[in-house]
């Protein structure tokens, strides 16, 4: 375990687990589409990609990169769009990946934006769902687990931009990052 974190929340083989039933349950839901799947860009690569090795259903690929963060650990409270999709979605299945959902802005914000741009539909996979901190009315459609109010990183999730590459999900030391 990193030193900089109190305890691990999920192993390596939990979550690897976890994604293969997830990616397996939307896989049968577009079974015979061909959505695209798109990879909330920095933190969701790694589930992305794990999520995708395990669909069973065409897919297309692509990515935006949006934040509401910076390098704190508080919402900014403003989306911005730091590299946007590349495929016209217009009349498209699109599957939103993402590492982690709290207040749900980033989400609400995003499908919203989708949909103005013509999405037939919007499905949103989550790694992480943080329910008690939801203040906007969005939930994932599939969700891999349901966690408390804990600063958590590894598996893609960091704390200003570290700790990415742990293959596990723990728990931050509070001293890391109330400093």
């Amino acid at each position: 375990m990193h030193q900089d974190c109190e305890r691990i929340l999920l192993t390596e083989e939990q979550i690897t687990a976890r994604v293969k039933e997830i990616a397996l349950e939307v896989s049968e839901r577009y079974r015979d589409k061909r959505p695209l799947v798109v990879g909330i860009l920095k933190g969701s690569i790694i589930f992305y990609a794990d999520f995708i090795r395990h669909l069973e259903c065409p897919t297309e690929l692509d990515f935006i990169a949006v934040s509401s963060y910076g390098s704190g650990t508080v919402s900014s409270g403003k989306l911005k769009i730091k590299k946007d999709l590349d495929r016209d979605i217009k009349g498209r299945d699109v599957i939103v990946v993402e590492d982690i959902i709290d207040s749900g802005f980033t989400l609400a914000n995003l499908k919203a934006l989708l949909t103005e741009r013509g999405a037939r539909s919007v499905l949103i996979v989550t790694l992480l769902n943080k329910a008690e901190r939801r203040e906007y009315d969005i939930a994932p459609d599939y969700n891999c687990f349901d966690i408390a109010n804990e600063f958590v990183v590894g598996y893609g999730l960091d704390y200003d931009e570290q700790y990415r590459n742990l293959p596990y999900i723990g728990i931050l030391k509070r001293s890391v990052y109330e400093k």
